[in-house]
């Protein structure tokens, strides 16, 4: 793994830290999807090497997944 590739993995990690820290007025399915989101983000970044598109990939698969732990958890 490269440095730019670190660097990516880390500031996505930081971000998804911080972001969740900041959820205390959202719904359980939003706080699900923006959770997915940053996993799968990290995820995507280091599967694919820090690829741009990995990334998102990872990203958008991981919020939908996070949206829909979340539908369910609600639904309780």
């Amino acid at each position: 793994m490269n440095t730019a590739s670190r660097l990516a993995l880390v500031a996505a990690t930081i971000t998804a830290l911080a972001g969740a820290t900041g959820c205390s007025s959202l719904s359980e399915r939003e706080k699900s999807t923006a959770i997915g989101a940053g996993v799968g983000g990290v995820a995507g970044s280091v599967l694919t090497g820090g690829s741009t598109a990995g990334t998102v990939g990872g990203a958008v698969v991981g919020g939908v997944v996070g949206h829909e732990v979340g539908k369910r958890r609600e639904g309780r």
